[in-house]
């Protein structure tokens, strides 16, 4: 028998599903490495089926996946991924999820209901996910839900690149749209030397994406509005939310979210009026058709990739935000 050599080296596999390959092409390369590639296909009658097409044995694997629409099935092919690599024996298997499916039911708020944000973290544990990364989620006591590390990453840092070059603090107010988003707001305002004002709006639970605006909480005449969301779905929300601002007197309306998801008809709505521009990431893809000339898309692929690295060398994540240890 010959001997064993123990080398002691790790090695890095990034895979990605078939949502959005372009975002798992751009961290790859950030990483200067190369996607395994997955032979993925969908049979006949909608069953899912993934094989690797080398050994990932004793990897550190991270499977990326952006869940657009048809978001069920990009969910499901992500599990059969994890359920690949756990039977292929990697060492270890992250989830990386930009944007986290259901992450909006993250709670009862009437009885009979289900809390699906839960439910898809048990999915990701059964399936053999020994990690989870996303990147700002809609509630962070979803952290809660995975029995393990969930790497809880932030956009702001990119975002707030872009609008520390592009407005001026002297005539900006940062807005939130609910009373929801008022702590994130606050770091955005804190960030970028501007007054912080809130709308306080109300919303029918038993009508979805309709929401109607009340009033508005500070000085908003005359200024530019920075619109902090984590999300941008129908777009509805925010458009009463930027109509609101212009009818108290605001000059201009600027849109910031991380997630685009931009379920029709929110092309057509986002180019209101109202708003000025829309300034999104690309956690989710954005075809060309949903595309127009007052959106600004600003690469995540720079931020998730170097989460990647520290977690690879068990290096901190955290101090990619705050500067702690």
């Amino acid at each position: 028998m010959s001997e064993i050599k123990i080398t002691g080296q790790k090695r890095l596999v990034i895979v990605t599903g078939r949502a959005h390959p372009q975002l798992a092409e751009d961290i790859a390369r950030e990483l200067e490495t190369e996607i395994v590639h997955t032979d993925a296909r969908t049979f006949a009658n909608g069953e899912i089926y993934a094989r690797y097409d080398e050994s990932v044995r004793g990897c550190d694997a991270f499977v990326i996946q952006s869940h657009t629409s048809p978001i069920n099935e990009w969910l499901m092919e992500q599990l059969i991924m994890v359920d690949a690599l756990k039977r292929a024996s990697a060492k270890r298997i992250t989830v990386v999820s930009p944007f986290y499916p259901y992450a909006r039911q993250d709670k009862k708020g009437r009885g009979r209901e289900p809390i699906s944000a839960r439910l898809v973290a048990d999915l990701y544990k059964a399936a053999g996910a020994n990690r989870i990364m996303s990147v700002d989620l809609h509630a962070a006591q979803i952290q809660g839900f995975f029995d393990g590390p969930v790497d809880h990453l932030f956009a702001m840092p990119v975002l707030l690149e872009h609008f520390q070059r592009q407005l001026d603090p002297a005539t900006l107010t940062v807005v939130s749209p609910d009373m929801g988003r008022v702590r994130v707001a606050d770091i955005w305002s804190d960030k970028l030397g501007a007054p912080l004002a809130i709308i306080h709006k109300r919303r029918d639970p038993l009508i979805p994406n309709q929401v109607s605006v009340h009033e508005i909480v500070g000085e908003v005449a005359g200024r530019v509005c920075l619109l902090v969301d984590d999300m941008i779905d129908t777009g509805r929300t925010i458009v009463k939310a930027a109509e609101a601002l212009k009818a108290n007197g605001a000059t201009a309306v600027v849109v910031a979210a991380t997630h685009a998801i931009f379920s029709d008809p929110a092309t057509e709505i986002l180019q209101s009026e109202y708003i000025d521009s829309v300034v999104v990431t690309d956690t989710l893809p954005v075809p060309e058709e949903k595309r127009w000339d007052r959106l600004t898309i600003l690469p995540i692929a720079p931020l998730i990739a170097r989460a990647i690295h520290e977690v690879f060398d068990d290096g901190s994540v955290t101090s990619m935000f705050d500067g702690a240890a």
